[in-house]
């Protein structure tokens, strides 16, 4: 039993609540540097961990509402800077620290978290230069995902009227900073690939500013929907040395604005004074055409055959005469003792032709089958001969025959 003057014993509990009012009243708000060790993000939300230095340990814990707001992953081995308050957890009677911000030591959160959402994205082939597309020359319809307030869409629209101002334009008017601009730019870009007919170029845009102020167009969100978006997305974010995650994955990226413009439609002025050179060098292609024709011409027309056609014709004319003449002669005697060849032929023919002799009164008897009778054997009574004379044909009937010495019958003509 404690003495009366002795104070009276406390519990756990009250000597466990006066050591944390005692630490609270003490340290407050508190800096605490060391490196990440024992990271676990639980179902809940909160990240417990360790901060470590060569000497000791102290246990940490961000809750939920403060690990939604940081920018960088927490890793093992990353060497930081903790703003909070120390404080007793009287569950297992040990001390932590309740982490309310982190900084890596070095390397700003922002830029620590762009490094490490950058190799995750390109290990997952969003940067790839062989899946980007070519951009149309000569775009119909464009829609512009900016602020519809800021000075990009001043510039854009400027360069647009100038170079190219039959474009159709669709502006879809977002927040290109702060809390959940990230989200809508993503939504827009969705909701573009929906308009019919679909625009053939889409234009993501905002002016410059700091690291923070670009930061929605390094969200992992933003870059999945350029990433997946069917129309070809040209980025042009910042000026000339702001380089955002948007810009990596876009189709074409552009140093500003104004240079997006100029990069996805051609300046109808140049363009007309390149038709107009072509015109000028098609006409000089044409003239010098005419001319060489020309030329040509006038060499053909010179020669002697076509200055003077008539000149070879009445030259061909006269060698025709002197061959004619050279052969008239040979020919008219070939053809002379062709004449007597054929007329002697002609008599010796007509010699050995069998009813020449008809005209000597001769004749020739043939039988009812075209037979000649050169016998009394080869006919019979009653039979039909045909006897031909020089000017016709006889028809008669064997009536007899008579041989050299005797008449054995009679022949009568057939009526």
């Amino acid at each position: 039993m404690p003495a009366n003057n002795e104070n009276p014993p406390v519990t756990v509990s009250q000597l466990t609540t006066m050591l944390r009012q005692s630490i609270t009243e003490q340290f407050g708000d508190v800096l605490v540097e060391g490196e990440l060790s024992e990271v676990v993000r639980a179902s809940s939300g909160h990240i417990y961990l360790t901060l470590k230095d060569a000497a000791a340990r102290l246990s940490a814990v961000v809750w939920k509402t403060t690990a939604s707001r940081l920018r960088f992953e927490l890793e093992e081995g990353q060497q930081v800077i903790c703003r909070g308050g120390v404080d007793v957890y009287a569950p297992r009677g040990s001390y932590q620290l309740i982490i309310r911000s982190i900084q890596p030591t070095g390397t700003g959160a922002l830029e620590l978290a762009f490094q490490q959402l950058y190799k995750r994205l390109k290990a997952e082939g969003l940067f790839d230069q062989g899946r980007k597309r070519i951009i149309p020359p000569m775009p119909a319809r464009v829609a512009v995902i900016t602020s519809p307030q800021g000075a990009a869409i001043r510039d854009f629209l400027e360069v647009i009227t100038r170079r190219w101002p039959s474009l159709e334009l669709i502006v879809l008017p977002v927040r290109v900073q702060g809390a959940g601009s990230a989200n809508e730019i993503a939504t827009a870009i969705r909701v573009a690939n929906t308009i019919r007919p679909a625009p053939d170029v889409l234009v993501v845009c905002r002016g410059g500013g700091s690291l923070e102020d670009l930061w929605s167009f390094n969200e992992e969100v933003v870059c999945r929907a350029v990433f997946n978006s069917a129309i070809p997305v040209v980025s042009g974010v910042g000026h000339e040395i702001d380089v955002t995650l948007c810009d990596l994955t876009a189709d074409l990226r552009a140093l500003t604005p104004s240079e997006a413009a100029e990069r996805i439609v051609p300046d109808r002025q140049e363009l007309v004074r390149q038709l107009q050179g072509v015109r000028s060098r098609l006409a000089g292609a044409l003239l010098q055409r005419v001319r060489t024709a020309q030329q040509t011409l006038d060499m053909l027309a010179s020669r002697p055959v076509l200055a003077r056609p008539l000149d070879r014709l009445e030259l061909i004319s006269g060698q025709l005469d002197d061959l004619r003449s050279g052969l008239q002669r040979p020919m008219e005697r070939m053809i002379e003792r062709s004449r007597h060849r054929a007329l002697e032929m002609a008599g010796r023919l007509e010699s050995l032709n069998p009813l020449s002799v008809l005209t000597r009164g001769y004749s020739i008897t043939t039988d009812d089958q075209g037979r000649v009778i050169t016998r009394i054997a080869d006919t019979v009574e009653n039979a039909v001969l045909r006897t031909r004379v020089q000017d016709g044909t006889i028809t008669s009937r064997v009536q007899g025959t008579e041989s050299s010495g005797e008449t054995t019958a009679k022949r009568a003509p057939v009526n």
